[in-house]
């Protein structure tokens, strides 16, 4: 091939532009692609994170509009809020309820609680100070969900998505069972 040639083939090479989009497309179409998951997932976990505080303000809001509360209302108490937590998997969510009772000197005790898949509270309890207010009574609601994501597992790992709801009661704490909350 003589000189010539080589720099006519050289200059066409050049000037064509055939494969640019391909090579473009190339480059770009990871990135793209990283960031439609990486709104999805952002997405996914906010949409659990809101159906957690959904499913706290549920149990608390159930729990604190009645005086007393028996065994099979309890259960359908904690039906009602775990339903709140779907699509989700309701088996990876964990709810609290637990009546306090605070008395003349704003220490906090906990009279009664319940829980599905969670840990009962006893005993004394630390409340927000703006929350003691002698000889009265608050329901703590609790939920936490152990949430994978669908994409990032392996740069996140599991999240533990947890909120927390004091609220007063309505009418008058409630008993549950044959356990007051004064």
């Amino acid at each position: 091939m003589t000189p010539v040639r080589k720099s006519n083939l050289l200059r066409r090479f050049a000037r064509d532009r055939r494969g640019v989009s391909a090579v473009e497309f190339a480059l770009i179409a990871p990135v793209m692609i990283g960031l439609y998951l990486g709104c999805a997932e952002v997405s996914d976990g906010v949409g659990a994170d809101r159906k957690v505080s959904l499913t706290t303000a549920a149990l608390a809001n159930l729990a604190a509009q009645v005086s007393s509360i028996s065994t099979s209302d309890m259960t359908n108490i904690l039906d009602a809020s775990t339903a709140v937590i779907k699509p989700y998997a309701a088996s990876k969510l964990k709810i609290t309820i637990t009546c306090i009772s605070i008395d003349g000197n704003k220490n906090a005790t906990a009279k009664w609680s319940e829980t599905r898949n969670g840990t009962k509270k006893t005993g004394s309890i630390t409340i927000p100070s703006a929350l003691a207010v002698a000889n009265t009574q608050l329901i703590l609601a609790e939920a936490s969900y152990a949430y994978t994501p669908t994409v990032g597992y392996t740069i996140t790992g599991t999240l533990n998505l947890s909120d927390k709801m004091y609220m007063s009661p309505r009418i008058s704490a409630p008993t549950y069972g044959s356990t007051a909350c004064t």
